[in-house]
């Protein structure tokens, strides 16, 4: 296994998947100036034993919300993909059905459309309540614990050279016991296979079948809060002493789903669903500004374009008519010159 990641194939199909979408930064574009030879002293650094990632940039984003990234040197994202590309079939297929971050063919949208089927399930033509636990796990990230993460992976990886190279990606960060960088790819695949373990809990041990998992936020669906209530404590006792992570407290709750549920960026009712307001005000801040950059030449016209068209395909999954019309009107307003027919009537289509 340790082999396959280190061939020159599986390095140049590491760096191709590594730019993807990122192919005009200048450290991209340096590290392929000589992308033989930066590939061949990878591999041999890999096959030495004296790989060793470099010191990761960190900074804070706030949309949505306030968070701390940390960027691994390019020359590592790649190790980083090599990597993933040889073990994730691997784990993958022992991942659940209802699991949905970071997988093939999955995502939050399809995430949302599997909620949609519980609820009708559990609501059998509103003729009896749904209730959810809508639970998520404090500081998740900051608090994976290293020996727990390694000896899950060790139970499908037997070759000690790619758990050399796991542990070296995993140790390079603040904290040497516990922890992994937001923004890393293996950080959100680990973070699957780390929770793979309460999937498997909740499925196998506490029978519970209307349960959906996206990284570290879950839900699960029932139409008695007591039951619910019941499993929120067992989850939390599991959490504690298996994985020495714990669920948070005021984020934690069993929601009548009458109310309305918050998730995924969604707020889900019986027969309908609306967009989160901090969604909206988020995108609206982002749309301004991406404005001003394409004004002031620092974008071109397709990034605006793209952000414009992804956020309105999402936005059609909510009952969100009125505020798409209201935008793609804007949108023809603040770029009547930049529009071509074909994308007119592509983005036209978002707001029926």
């Amino acid at each position: 296994m340790f082999r396959e990641i280190c061939s020159i194939k599986n390095l140049e199909k590491a760096f191709e998947r590594a730019k993807k979408g990122k192919g005009r930064k200048r450290n991209i574009l340096e590290f392929e100036k000589n992308l033989k030879e930066n590939l061949e002293l990878l591999r041999i650094e890999l096959l030495l034993k004296c790989y060793s990632p470099r010191s990761m940039k960190t900074f804070v984003i706030r949309d949505p919300k306030t968070r701390k990234i940390s960027a691994s040197d390019f020359r590592d994202r790649v190790i980083h993909h090599a990597l993933f590309i040889i073990i994730e079939d691997m784990f993958d297929k022992s991942f659940i059905c209802d699991s949905f971050a970071n997988r093939k063919f999955k995502g939050s949208l399809k995430a949302i459309e599997r909620f949609d089927e519980f609820k009708r399930k559990i609501n059998r033509n509103n003729s009896r309540n749904c209730y959810v636990l809508k639970a998520d796990i404090k500081h998740y990230f900051q608090t994976v614990d290293h020996e727990i993460l390694l000896k899950i992976l060790k139970r499908k990886i037997k070759d000690r050279e790619v758990i050399w190279l796991i542990e070296r990606i995993i140790k390079n960060y603040s904290d040497k016991k516990k922890g992994m960088p937001l923004g890393n790819l293996t950080s959100q695949f680990f973070a699957n296979v780390y929770l793979n373990e309460l999937d498997w809990f909740v499925k196998n041990k506490l029978k519970i079948k209307y349960y959906i998992r996206y990284v570290d936020d879950f839900v699960i669906l029932y139409n008695d809060c007591k039951f619910l209530e019941k499993y929120k404590k067992e989850i939390d006792l599991f959490l504690k002493e298996d994985l020495k992570i714990e669920l948070h407290p005021e984020k934690s709750k069993i929601i009548c789903l009458k109310r309305g549920v918050n998730f995924l960026g969604f707020r889900i009712f019986y027969n309908y669903r609306l967009l989160k307001k901090s969604n909206i005000k988020n995108f609206r801040k982002k749309y301004e500004r991406l404005k001003k950059e394409f004004i002031g030449g620092k974008i071109d016209y397709d990034k605006v374009y793209d952000f414009i068209e992804g956020w309105l395909a999402y936005a059609k999954k909510a009952n969100t008519c009125k505020l798409r019309k209201k935008i793609v009107r804007k949108f023809e307003k603040d770029f009547p010159n930049e529009l071509s027919i074909k994308e007119y009537y592509k983005i036209k289509k978002y707001s029926r």
